[in-house]
């Protein structure tokens, strides 16, 4: 019964610090993930993209969520292989720092976070401010988790249980190796991970030199965990985390040989164990992240060799008209698969317009006709692209589908339309708006300008839900989507109203440039209803929203008034 007791405490100590890490890496992610992007494919040099793509690790706690935010950029064209990869050896070294700052003993500081953090989720109707409660609690759950560890293992250290398992772990060091490596791919997360292992070590459970050969494999087993959550993105975009896997598991295997075979553990013993057992964690990937980063350009080739793109998909990215061709008619590939076909245009059509988006406003401070031009450009090709659906949609077996297969096509072409709809508000109205700008020779306020950033930002953190909520109807995402809807008319009202009291003390840029940042709110406002329309059929079938506000039954007498 005491190991029974032991295995439930274990496990439930565990799962609570996957929840927090996963709640903490989540929070971030939706309430930053339009910075993160920007940090992460603005910049042209190796060891700079390496060093934002540690700081955002940090952050999210999570190396493979980096990883996998980097690898869909790559899909979309937004980074490339070298730059990626830069930033995934970076994200590594990152969430190899966040354990040192976990491992301190924080338990006085439980109670703050989560009275702190419950405050802000339960008492706030501002998604921003709950998010940042939803940070916070994760933190004070992981704290709490590693608590509730060290105190379901304390009482077993002296029976023969656990001496004999981490005699056996230190004695076969590849054994412990491969364990730490599964631990770290089954729980999605190397930092837990490696915490639990630190945690272990520390309070004498299991030995320093067991300890660093779990660690080692944690390394390998977490760069298996990106591999398998971007299975389905395209081959180019999955030779990144493949490279990741090949330069930092056989770097720590080697590791793993070097210290066992020569026998070298007590010299990394530079502090307490479980402190050197850290810092070999992280002296371990930063060699790999400095060893590496100047050359993860020349990894570009061997990787192309060793994971070749398929002929069949080698011009889908740049001839739309050929993934919706004669060739693949859709009478004769079958209902399902010719609406897979279509989802995969529309996920072209998101990303399209999100590259539209992306620098409008940077059209705003300069005057750039060549931009402008190759945003009518891209315009063009999703009208293109809207059309070739239209085409191929009109060409289902109707006879061969049932009702929801119909009613679901027809949604997809009314995404498009909006899609199509959301382009023409960047290259028609926020270009137009842009060139009157320009042509006055007018300049918004600071504040109006930072008004208009943030509502830019806003808008942009929702096109990564909107291709989630495409390809997988995500019930959360897309009731998130909805409600990133909601915070996007807040912020737009909360600035027409600042504009209007400008206005009011009479401030000159403001009065100047009235039209231009009313019109540029209305327009961005509008785009974004156009994002987020792919989540209402979804929230509509489950009953989560009405299809009027409107109240449809009232007093007679009321009527009659």
């Amino acid at each position: 019964m005491a190991i029974a007791g032991f295995l439930i405490e274990i496990f439930a100590a565990t799962m609570l610090l996957l929840f927090a890490v996963r709640l903490v890496r989540t929070g971030i992610e939706r309430r930053f993930g339009a910075l993160f992007q920007s940090l992460l494919t603005r910049h042209s040099n190796t060891f700079v993209a390496g060093g934002a793509g540690m700081v955002l690790a940090t952050i999210l706690q999570s190396s493979a969520a980096v990883t996998v935010l980097l690898t869909g950029f790559a899909a979309a064209g937004m980074v490339s292989f070298g730059l990626a990869l830069a930033g995934v050896l970076g994200a590594d070294l990152g969430a190899a720092l966040v354990i040192q700052v976990l491992s301190y003993d924080l338990g006085w500081l439980q109670p703050v976070l989560l009275a702190l953090g419950g405050w802000l989720y339960l008492k706030s109707d501002r998604a921003n401010v709950r998010l940042i409660g939803r940070i916070v609690l994760g933190i004070a759950f992981i704290l709490v988790s590693l608590q509730f560890l060290r105190d379901a293992v304390d009482p077993i250290r002296e029976s023969a249980f656990l001496p004999a398992i981490a005699g056996y772990l230190e004695s076969d060091y590849f054994s412990a190796f491969i364990v730490g490596a599964v631990l770290a791919f089954v729980m999605h997360s190397s930092v837990a991970t490696i915490l639990m292992c630190v945690t272990l070590v520390q309070i004498g459970a299991i030995p320093f030199a067991a300890g660093l050969s779990l660690v080692l494999g944690a390394n390998l087993g977490s760069a298996f965990i990106p591999i398998w959550l971007t299975r389905d993105l395209t081959v180019s975009a999955r030779r990144i985390p493949l490279a990741n896997l090949l330069l930092r598991g056989s770097a720590a295997l080697v590791m793993l040989i070097v210290v066992n075979v020569t026998g070298t553990h007590q010299t990394l013993m530079v502090a307490g164990a479980g402190q050197s057992l850290i810092l070999a964690h992280i002296g371990f990937n930063l060699a790999v992240f400095v060893l590496a980063t100047g050359f993860v350009n020349w990894m570009e080739r061997p990787m192309a060799l060793l994971l070749p793109e398929p002929e069949v998909k080698a011009h889908a990215m740049d001839h739309f008209s050929d993934a919706l061709s004669p060739l693949n008619d859709p009478s004769v590939s079958g209902a399902n698969v010719a609406m897979s076909s279509v989802r995969h245009e529309l996920l072209q059509m998101v990303t399209q317009v999100e590259r539209m988006f992306r620098p409008v406003l940077d059209i705003y401070e300069q005057d750039d006709s060549d931009a402008i031009s190759a945003l009518w450009q891209q315009d063009e090709r999703v009208n293109a692209q809207l059309t070739e659906i239209r085409r191929f949609v009109a060409r289902l077996p109707r006879q061969n589908m049932n009702k929801a297969q119909i009613k679901a096509a027809r949604g997809l072409v009314e995404y498009a339309i909006r899609l199509e709809a959301a382009g023409d508000v960047v290259s028609n109205r926020m270009t137009r708006t842009a060139q009157i700008k320009h042509t006055e020779r007018t300049d918004f306020s600071a504040q109006g300008w930072k008004e208009l950033k943030d509502l830019h930002a806003a808008v942009l953190a929702s096109f990564s839900l909107a291709r989630h909520v495409l390809l997988v109807d995500d019930m959360d995402c897309a009731r998130r989507l909805v409600l990133d809807k909601a915070e996007v008319k807040r912020l737009s009202r909360n600035s027409r109203k600042a504009h209007l009291k400008r206005l009011e003390r009479g401030q000159t840029e403001s009065f100047a440039s009235s039209d231009l940042h009313l019109e540029t709110l209305r327009a961005m406002r509008d785009l974004h209803g156009h994002i987020a329309a792919i989540a209402y059929p979804i929230l509509y079938q489950s009953g989560q929203v009405l299809e009027t506000r409107l109240v449809m039954e009232m007093d007679n007498e009321t009527v009659e008034d």
